[in-house]
């Protein structure tokens, strides 16, 4: 008998998924008025926990006036001298834990391949910077961090057989000023001068701060300590004074332009151009000063110059220098003392 078909039930309607409530938009805090004030003062007290608030910076410095040079009296040198050239090694000390001066960019901590390049210069390159400068009969006037004194005692003892200068550049060249309270500053400074001055048997006269830096306290603190003269501002060819509030302050022209580091590793300039470089600043110079007396800085560091290969140029450079007759190889006291001595009083 044949068998009836089975009717398979009908399918029942697949049951839809429940929407799900639409979600209310964040309100935006911005929206609100105050909502950013509130924000800001939340997060205020946390600040003043963690760091003093630091003095504002004017639109103005006032710490000197305007002063073009062809307004000046005429400034005269010793011996009828156009220029006085004074050369800066900066002697320096870098922490390992932290990024500082460097020949290639890596992205890693330590970086031994830039701190040990840099190494080079107390090592090795500041021996040979003191032979070319010697064979030259050129002074330096040194920017020395004070933990040189401790950790390359060696080269504060040969500098002072050759009768260098020693101006006061911080503690070390990973520890700048910008942005330091007053708490940190003053007790910094008066450690570098104190370890300077029982280091070389005296006080440092000049000062250039690690990367120039200052805080609108800076050349007031200074002052306070003794200091006569500081190379940070790079506006003139000739010093002048600069106010503060006790004692007194002479500007000194320092470079940014006639140094190896913004020459060789900013510019990336050859040796062979820096060295001409030095040339070519030095003969506008010296025909500059035929009308008034000019000052030349050299501004060099051991782990550049002191390469074989960057040296040959800067001996060069010193042999040009010195076969003009009008010509003062000096230290940054000396050109201190007697612009003040004859000029200033004048």
């Amino acid at each position: 008998m044949p068998r009836k078909p089975v009717k398979k039930p009908a399918k029942k309607p697949a049951k839809k998924p429940a929407k799900k409530p639409a979600k209310k938009p964040a309100k935006k805090l911005a929206n609100k008025p105050g909502a950013k004030s509130r924000v800001a003062a939340a997060v205020r007290p946390a600040a003043r926990r963690t760091a003093p608030p630091q003095p504002a910076i004017p639109t103005e410095h006032d710490r000197f006036d305007y002063s073009p040079i062809i307004d000046r009296p005429r400034l005269s040198w010793p011996n009828g001298a156009r220029v006085a050239v004074w050369v800066i090694p900066n002697i320096e000390h870098f922490l390992f834990d932290r990024p500082s001066t460097r020949l290639t960019n890596l992205p890693v901590n330590p970086d031994v391949l830039n701190y040990s390049w840099r190494d080079y210069g107390v090592r090795v390159g500041i021996w040979r910077m003191m032979e070319v400068m010697a064979h030259y009969g050129v002074k330096g006037t040194v920017a020395l961090n004070s933990d040189v004194c401790a950790r390359y005692p060696r080269i504060i003892e040969e500098g002072k057989k050759l009768g260098w200068e020693w101006m006061g550049h911080g503690t070390n060249n990973s520890t700048l000023f910008a942005g330091q309270s007053e708490a940190e500053e003053r007790p910094l400074i008066k450690d570098v001068i104190g370890t300077i001055t029982r280091s070389v048997g005296k006080a440092p006269r000049g000062w250039l701060s690690p990367a120039l830096s200052e805080t609108m306290r800076t050349l007031d603190i200074l002052a306070e300590n003794g200091i006569d003269y500081v190379g940070n501002w790079v506006n003139d060819d000739q010093p002048y004074p600069m106010r503060v509030k006790k004692g007194s302050m002479i500007a000194m022209p320092y470079s940014v332009e006639i140094n190896d580091i913004p020459a060789l590793l900013d510019l990336h300039q050859s040796p062979e151009v820096f060295g001409q470089m030095i040339c070519d600043q030095f003969d506008v110079l010296y025909e500059d000063g035929a009308k008034t007396g000019r000052v030349m800085s050299i501004c060099l560091h051991p782990f550049l110059v002191g390469y074989p290969h960057r040296s040959k140029y800067f001996a060069k450079a010193l042999h040009h220098i010195v076969s003009r007759q009008e010509v003062w190889l000096t230290t940054g006291s000396a050109i201190v003392d007697w612009y003040k001595q004859n000029y200033l009083k004048a």
